[in-house]
């Protein structure tokens, strides 16, 4: 699943292209929108601000009505400049914009949706999000009180992977991050300080704003899909396991994270 870093990439990319212009074209060849009339509805609109919002993206045009995209585990987007190659099949192209020599698409969904600003506002998914990890200021006192209101024999890996505790978590920036931390990602949150929760979520915050800046080259790789393979610290080798009730696998070295 693309992850904060990603979401918070593309909107800087796509509000770099479009923000401030009417797009030229707009096409929705995906079956399912192709009677929902967004051509026509955002036809002669200027696209105002492309805003990320944990693994959120919206799109905002004026006149108050705003794309909403959540690309969950297939989805992605794609921003070139017109005539390149796009980086997936046009057949799984789900909505194309054009303007400023700029191509911007979604491909693979899943979830498209346009929406009013009020309706966008109110929307469950988003309302109840936790602080944005890479939001313009983090919040780490409604980091702490929403992380202690959870359930105190919760595993700090799988509460880092709620996005009402903090949003813009994926299971990569989870295990990275505990690894980083020397922290056990098994280690119920009644035994999880204040102090170390705060470095989790800092260090998070920090290396991901550097992947936003520098793209995927400035993703660590210490345990994330390295199970099996010797620890860079101390040469155990690296596990793996389904955590949590999503069963989402986690990577560790039992020997460093404690």
């Amino acid at each position: 699943m693309p992850e904060g870093d990603t979401i918070h990439r593309a909107a800087l990319r796509i509000g770099g292209a479009l923000a401030g212009t009417v797009p030229e074209e707009l096409a929705t060849p995906h079956p399912r929108h192709r009677l929902d009339r967004w051509p026509e509805r955002l036809g002669g609109r200027t696209l105002l601000t492309a805003e990320a919002l944990g693994k959120h993206l919206l799109i905002r045009f004026e006149g108050g009505l705003v794309l909403h995209s959540h690309l969950r585990m297939t989805g992605a987007w794609g921003i070139t400049r017109e005539g390149e190659r796009w980086r997936r099949a046009r057949s799984r192209a789900w909505l194309v914009m054009r303007g400023a020599g700029f191509e911007v698409v979604q491909f693979d969904g899943p979830v498209l949706e346009l929406l009013t600003d009020v309706r966008a506002r109110s929307l469950p998914q988003l309302s109840r999000l936790g602080p944005d990890v890479l939001g313009e200021r983090f919040d780490g006192d409604a980091f702490l009180r929403r992380l202690r209101e959870d359930d105190p024999t919760r595993s700090v890996g799988d509460a880092l992977l709620d996005q009402r505790i903090v949003a813009g978590l994926g299971n990569l920036w989870k295990s990275e991050t505990c690894f980083a931390c020397r922290a056990d990602p098994w280690r119920a949150l009644a035994d999880v300080d204040d102090e170390l929760a705060l470095a989790l979520a800092l260090w998070a915050r920090e290396r991901m704003q550097m992947a936003v800046r520098d793209g995927i080259r400035a993703r660590p790789a210490s345990v994330y899909r390295r199970a099996g393979l010797p620890c860079l610290r101390c040469g155990t080798a690296i596990r793996s396991r389904g955590q949590g009730e999503n069963n989402r696998i986690t990577f560790w070295c039992p020997a460093c994270q404690r």
